[in-house]
């Protein structure tokens, strides 16, 4: 099978790309099953990966970027069968890579050309937007609400000013806890109604980390068929002032009475109806605007190249959980 780079020139600012793409050409040089593209633009890689697979077939794409640029690969490549998926992080977040152990092992190329794959599960997501139907799978997560609008300024903050990584996002969240805006939303899970009210976020995760290796949702599992979703409530800026390192570090739900702040819940299908009818969401990162929206996990929906894993055999293999 032939191994493919996509390289997102812009990801992480562009810090790294030079490197990676000076051993990637090392690598295509003297290997016939290793060739590489460079993004353009937006949805760039989603378009290459899917117009080569419907041209060539099957390869093993490894998404050099972060979480976006894996996020696009996944839904170029997802109705093609065999199709494998890998990331060298090189971007701002990278947390999908987090749910394994040692992510140094993610930036060796030649792993990545040998190492073995695991079955992951993904989120597919329809929604109705002024009309229009959007649909698409995400990796890692979803954010709505606070999450949201911290993943948003986020996005500003490594544009514009020397912050990166984790540091752009709790600089963010307290940006945004100043403003606490808050989303009136009604949530059913697996056809249960959950009730409406105003919630200071919402996170649909197949995966535990988001913004840089914070661990928001711990129970997250990448390849158990089901959806963690985190609901917290509208509670008071000091309250949740206290509870923000717990929360971030994945140990908050071992917080005594945590159950009347948040609800934290495994499930296959989610739906969400904002009551003004349009809500902003994160999509691994990317900011979308969306209506109503429908979430279901889809298990084993893409085979993950884990590089510190033999390829023997990839049935044998377990995945290893930080």
């Amino acid at each position: 099978m032939k191994t493919i780079f996509v390289v997102n020139p812009k990801a992480g600012s562009g810090k790294r790309f030079d490197l990676i793409m000076g051993k990637i050409e090392k690598l295509a040089q003297t290997r016939e099953n290793v060739g590489y593209y460079i993004t353009k633009k937006a949805h760039d890689a989603k378009k290459f990966v899917c117009e080569y697979c419907h041209t060539n077939g099957a390869a093993r794409f490894i998404a050099c970027g972060g979480d976006g640029t894996l996020s696009e690969i996944l839904n170029g490549a997802i109705g093609y069968r065999n199709v494998e998926i890998g990331v060298v992080p090189i971007g701002s977040g990278n947390d999908f890579c987090r749910n394994f152990d040692s992510k140094e092992s993610f930036f060796d190329l030649e792993k990545q050309i040998s190492g073995a794959c695991v079955d992951c599960d993904a989120i597919k997501y329809n929604t109705l937007i002024s009309g229009e139907e959007k649909s698409g799978y995400c990796a890692n997560m979803f954010n709505i609400g606070f999450d949201c609008a911290v993943a948003d300024t986020t996005n500003v903050l490594k544009s514009k000013t020397f912050f990166s990584g984790s540091m752009a996002y709790l600089v963010s969240i307290f940006i945004n806890l100043v403003k606490k805006k808050t989303s009136d939303l009604e949530i059913e899970i697996d056809g249960i109604n959950r009730g409406r009210g105003e919630l200071l976020l919402t996170s649909i995760a197949n995966g535990c980390y988001c913004g840089g290796g914070l661990k928001t949702n711990p129970i997250a599992l990448i390849n158990d068929g089901l959806i963690n979703i985190n609901i917290v409530k509208n509670v008071l800026r000091l309250k949740f002032l206290t509870l923000l390192p717990k929360y971030i570090n994945g140990t908050c739900l071992g917080v005594r009475n945590i159950e009347k702040i948040i609800s934290s819940i495994k499930c296959s299908r989610i739906k969400i109806s904002p009551t003004d009818g349009k809500i902003r969401m994160s999509v691994d990162g990317e900011i979308c605007d969306a209506g109503e929206v429908e979430f279901k996990i889809e298990h084993n929906a893409f085979k993950f190249v884990v590089p510190y894993l033999s390829n023997v055999s990839s049935e044998n293999n377990i995945i290893q959980m930080v």
